[in-house]
């Protein structure tokens, strides 16, 4: 563990397996879940009904 201090925020280290995850959160702060809505709602107002 380091910066023990910070509480929640601390950081740890843990060594698992077999255990599929989904990053939703890249290294820069976007978060898939509202890019993907925003991307597609702009989409579809772009669409041409009829």
């Amino acid at each position: 563990m380091a910066f023990e201090d910070l509480g929640m925020e601390a950081i740890y280290e843990f060594e698992v397996e077999d255990m599929p995850v989904t990053v939703a959160v890249d290294s820069n702060g976007a978060n898939a879940h509202q890019i993907g809505p925003d991307t597609w709602k702009v989409k579809i107002q772009e669409m041409e009904l009829d």
